[in-house]
């Protein structure tokens, strides 16, 4: 499996997750840890401009989906 396979398989993990739960992955719970570190290393390689077109633009996708099943502060 190559590198380009493996962050494809990942992708679309973390957006079904998202998509089915409408939240995003719990750093506090064990299985889904890879896709908390798949999202943090994404936002630094993002705001670090390493991240290449194919990947960018999916990418982008992928950060929205994850701002719109933000958690919201029920004590606002």
């Amino acid at each position: 499996m190559t590198q380009e396979e493996r962050w494809q398989k990942r992708y679309e993990e973390v957006a079904g997750f998202i998509e089915a739960n409408h939240r995003n992955p719990s750093k506090y719970v064990d299985g889904e840890r890879l896709m908390v570190h798949f999202l943090k290393r994404g936002r630094k390689m993002l705001n670090a401009g390493e991240l290449k077109e194919p990947r960018l633009s999916q990418f982008l996708v992928l950060l929205e989906l994850s701002e719109r099943c933000r958690r919201v502060n029920q004590w606002k």
